[in-house]
This record gives structure tokens, sequence and C-alpha cells, in this order.
């Protein structure tokens, strides 16, 4: 469900970026100047209703300019929306991956999607090369030199960037304390950044595990608020879900001596002469 709701949210994004571009450009050719900043759907109708368009051709860019401004409402209102399904699923799931600074409900929303079960991962070096943030090794000779690496989960790769430069703007957080301590080590900024998504990486992968082995005790509770009694019905095959090639026939009871007709049956004609004779 947070996968579905993650992906919907990125994709009103990315609509909201192209409507916003194009209601720009369409007021920079009415305005001169244009616009400055970021545009927002009531910015632009006020500025709309300030204007009076001459000629034709103003008035038509003047319609499609309000037309524009309709779609960037509408899309902002169906952001909102998805914000608030998403922070409601997040908080139904008990994560605590909100509880890194930094990590938003919908960048929780967007790794819980994309990770699914933390347990296929080994280690936290097998998480952050899945997500991304395992830095390459490109040295040469004595020279250790590590790359961005390419590779790995790129939505996953941009939800721990997003908490990372938002730990970096905020100065009083532990991760821009982190990302100073590594320019002060004559790290590059780009090198900083990356140390600093490894971290997180690695918190998150604790999280995450935490989070599964409290799903996990939480299951095994069972009505009576006794552990193990779903889960003892389950193993004797009294849950019907639980048995999935249908009920066991059993096999017969082994014996040391086989039944009389069994030996009757094995009997050669020459052993059936013997015995009448012996009788």
């Amino acid at each position: 469900m947070m996968k579905v709701w993650s992906k919907r949210h990125r994709n009103l994004a990315s609509a909201r970026t192209q409507v916003a571009g194009r209601l720009h450009a369409v007021l920079c050719e009415l305005m001169a100047g244009g616009v400055a900043g970021k545009l927002y759907a009531s910015r632009a109708a006020k500025l709309l209703e300030e204007f009076e368009p001459d000629g034709a051709v103003a008035s038509a860019r003047y319609e499609l300019a309000l037309d524009l401004v309709e779609d960037l409402r509408r899309i902002d209102e169906q952001m909102t929306e998805t914000k608030r399904r998403i922070a409601a699923a997040v908080t139904a799931s008990k994560t605590t991956l909100t509880e890194i600074y930094g990590v938003s409900p919908i960048v929780a929303a967007t790794v819980i999607g994309d990770v699914v079960d933390v347990a296929r991962f080994a280690n936290r070096d097998h998480f952050a090369s899945y997500n991304g943030t395992a830095p390459v090794e490109v040295s040469s000779g004595p020279r250790k030199v590590y790359r961005l690496s390419r590779r790995g989960n790129r939505r996953l790769n941009n939800a721990i960037h997003m908490a990372a430069v938002t730990q970096i703007r905020h100065r009083t957080s532990e991760g821009r304390s982190y990302y100073d301590r590594k320019i002060a080590e004559a790290k590059t900024g780009k090198e900083a950044l990356r140390s600093l998504e490894r971290r997180i990486s690695d918190a998150m992968f604790v999280r995450l595990q935490s989070d599964a082995r409290g799903i996990r005790c939480s299951s095994d509770v069972g009505p009576g608020g006794q552990t193990g009694n779903d889960s003892v019905a389950s193993a004797a095959g009294l849950h019907p879900e639980s048995q999935l090639f249908g009920e066991a026939t059993p096999e017969p009871a082994i014996t040391l001596n086989r039944p009389v007709a069994q030996r009757r049956s094995n009997t050669t004609p020459t052993d059936t002469k013997k015995i009448r004779r012996a009788s």
C-alpha cells in the first residue's frame, strides 16, 4: 500500500513540475520578466487578476494561463490528499523510521514500500549496496579513491538523499555535525554527503530490523495474551490455510511380520506341495 501511494505522490510531483513550468513560460510571454521564485497557484491567480490582455494573442495566452492555474490548483489538492493517506499508512505501520531526523512520512513510505522485507538483506552492507549508498572503489596504486555508485534502487537512494539534505540544512542536527567533521577531515562536500548518506542507510537498516522483530513478536501473541497459541495450532495442521497440499493420508503401520494373506500370495506352487506333504 505504501509503495502505491508513494508512487502516486512522485507522479503528482512530476506533473506539478511540468504544469508549473508551462505556466511560468506563458506568464513570461504575458508579463515582462515573468515571475521570480517558486510559482504557486494563488500567486499566479493574483497576478492574472491584475493583468489586462490587449489583442487576440494575449487573450489566448491569458486563457491558457488561467487553465494552467486551475490544473496547478487541482494537482496541489491531490498531493495534499496523497500526503494525508501516506501519513496515515505510516502511522498505522508503527514504524520507527520517522524517528530518524529528516525522514518524513513520504520518505518512510518510499523506504518501506521498496524494501518490503528487510530479512532479505544479510547485513547493512548488503542493504547499502541495494540502495546505492555503498561507494565504488576506483583506486590506482597506493591511492585510495571512492566514487559514487550509480547502481542500486534509485528511488530508495533518492529518499536517503532527501533525508541527508534535510539534516545538512539544519545546523543543530547530528547529521550536520557529522557532515562538518568530514569536511574538517579534508573531505569534499560530495564525499561528506556520501558518508552521511551511508550513515543514514545504516540507521534505517537498524530501524527496519527492529520494526520487523516487533511485528514478529506481536504476531506470536495469541488472542488470550499468551504467546504461541495460534502458532501451535497452525503447526498441528488445524488451521486450513496452513495445509498447502490438502489433508495428508496416514501411512499404514509398519509391522515386523507380514500379514497372512501376503505370505500366502508370495508362496510358490512348489512350496504349496511341500506344505501338503508335511501335513
